[in-house]
């Protein structure tokens, strides 16, 4: 009998720590094709932790649980692996790269992702339309990865390599953080063109005002390492209104 690959990542009962402290507390979602979902909370109740964890960072311990996506224990594979099998992740505070020139970096990052299935002119003409889409000059690509960015640059240049890579699931972890309105708009335009009945999303953000662009399908709400509340786009604006401390 032949099993059914998961298409949707599904985390099931996760328990993290760090440094002995334990962060995630029993974390269940589903982050599904097709969908956006957002994870909404405040400031250390784990968010950026999942995301960490999600794409395979061994500073953080998993104590419990399982996650798995197209039949594989996500857990148990290199961070090069998941990104090959179509994961991505949008960093809050993207690192710094002096003297890693953008074009060679994303170029690098392109051969390792497609390999033979895509060629030198199939990046150039991908690199051109990205770059279009997120209203970046050429002269952004002779600069060293975000070294001297502003806030704004550099989340821009986290979309152009989401973009260029086009990942199955996307994890954007505080994209919307040093953003102007344009920016901001800009932003969840591209966002919503990847979306697709093959891609899904899963935006990680304190606020609405990236949420309020992207209409999200799902919203769940974590505090101390627990989802404690989950509902629809509405759920948005009650939090907006009346903030953390009504759940509480």
């Amino acid at each position: 009998m032949v099993k059914t690959r998961l298409k949707e990542i599904s985390i099931e009962n996760l328990y993290v720590s760090r440094d002995g402290k334990q962060i995630l507390k029993g974390i269940d979602l589903k982050i599904k094709p097709g969908k956006i979902i957002a994870l909404m909370g405040p400031n250390g109740s784990g968010k950026s932790t999942l995301s960490q964890v999600l794409m395979g960072d061994t500073a953080y311990e998993v104590s419990k649980g399982k996650v798995t996506w197209q039949g594989k224990n996500l857990l148990k594979l290199e961070p090069g692996e998941r990104a090959k099998l179509g994961l991505f992740l949008s960093f809050q505070y993207p690192h710094e790269l002096p003297g890693v020139n953008m074009y060679e970096f994303l170029s690098v990052a392109y051969q390792a992702i497609y390999g033979d299935k895509k060629h030198q002119s199939d990046f150039e003409a991908d690199l051109g339309q990205a770059m279009k889409s997120l209203n970046l000059s050429d002269k952004f690509l002779d600069r060293s990865v975000n070294d001297g960015f502003s806030g704004g640059e550099k989340k821009k240049s986290e979309i152009l390599q989401m973009k260029l890579l086009q990942p199955k699931i996307a994890i954007l972890d505080e994209t919307d953080s040093g953003l102007d309105i344009d920016a901001l708009k800009l932003i969840a335009k591209n966002v919503k063109a990847r979306l697709s009945s093959t891609t899904g999303f899963l935006v990680i953000t304190h606020y609405q005002r990236l949420l309020k662009y992207l209409k999200p399908d799902e919203v769940h709400i974590i505090l101390d390492g627990k989802i404690v509340r989950s509902g629809k786009y509405d759920l948005v604006a009650k939090l907006e209104k009346h903030g953390y401390g009504w759940i509480k």
